[in-house]
């Protein structure tokens, strides 16, 4: 099944050495979303006709995810990073703002870090970040985080149980259940069926280690853009600001109300709300 949305065009552009997919439309300064484990692009497209509005919005599949290649290395951030400033350049958008939830939030501050003359604003959405203080006692509680590390485990278990996987994972990190559509779950799974792509999945994991080393050299120079850090009252949104204030000088946002961990799926109209007021605040 191809996601599609109307009003938004379907592209692979070369970048870093591999094709990547990019779902673009709108007009305006433009906005690159990143999306997270185990979503595809279309984790964004409640949110992406409303800031289309005001804003070029352009939805990256990450490297090793959705329609994008999925080549056997380059699964550490900063090189995502790469591929998806590569993106926005090959798109025409020298300066742009980023936003990415789960391992998109994990890209896009490497990104901000590394294309500073590029990068406007920056936006992270519930998620731990690589290079927190509290990194290394935050995920020793995330069971996923090891099981996903494991080499090969994961996908001979997963194969052929995509969806199982998936919609259980998923729900688990749902507050409000009422939002969780079935057939999205759908598309996750087998965009993930694809070849190449549950361990494309797997790999943003199994680069950890490495990426929290690389972070903590980001903290030696503070972001001065205008940072947002948003995630739901019921996973990290509480923690958010301050984990943030680590890595910048200028960091708003807090908790969305009566939400879990898949703020875009759960709250889409008040991510895309706070999205507009950050990014055009004076």
């Amino acid at each position: 099944m191809i996601a599609t949305l109307q009003g938004f065009s379907q592209q692979l552009v070369p970048a870093n050495g591999i094709r990547l997919n990019a779902v673009t439309g709108g007009a305006g300064p433009p906005i690159l979303l990143l999306h997270g484990w185990p979503e595809t692009w279309w984790e964004w497209h409640h949110v992406m006709p409303v800031l289309a509005e005001r804003f070029s919005v352009v939805a990256l599949d990450l490297r090793g995810a959705g329609f994008s290649d999925c080549p056997l290395d380059g699964y550490d951030k900063a090189t995502m990073a790469r591929d998806a400033h590569e993106v926005m350049v090959a798109l025409g958008h020298e300066r742009y703002a980023v936003c990415g939830h789960d391992i998109g939030g994990m890209v896009a501050l490497p990104q901000a870090a590394l294309y500073r003359e590029a990068v406007t604003h920056l936006a992270v959405l519930d998620v731990p970040l690589p290079g927190w203080t509290e990194w290394e006692a935050t995920t020793a509680r995330l069971w996923h985080f090891g099981f996903h590390s494991h080499r090969d485990l994961p996908e001979r278990l997963i194969h052929g149980r995509e969806y199982d996987y998936l919609s259980t994972f998923m729900a688990e990190r749902f507050h409000d259940h009422g939002t969780f559509d079935p057939a999205d779950v759908e598309i996750y799974a087998q965009a993930m069926a694809r070849p190449g792509r549950t361990r494309g999945g797997m790999e943003w994991y199994r680069t950890l280690a490495a990426d929290h080393a690389a972070a903590l050299a980001y903290k030696k120079r503070p972001l001065e853009i205008p940072v947002l850090g948003l995630g739901g009252d019921q996973r990290f949104g509480p923690r958010m600001v301050p984990m943030l204030q680590e890595f910048a000088g200028t960091v708003t946002g807090g908790a969305i109300a009566r939400c879990g961990h898949y703020v875009a799926d759960e709250r889409p109209h008040e991510v895309a709300a706070a999205l507009i007021a950050f990014l055009e605040a004076e």
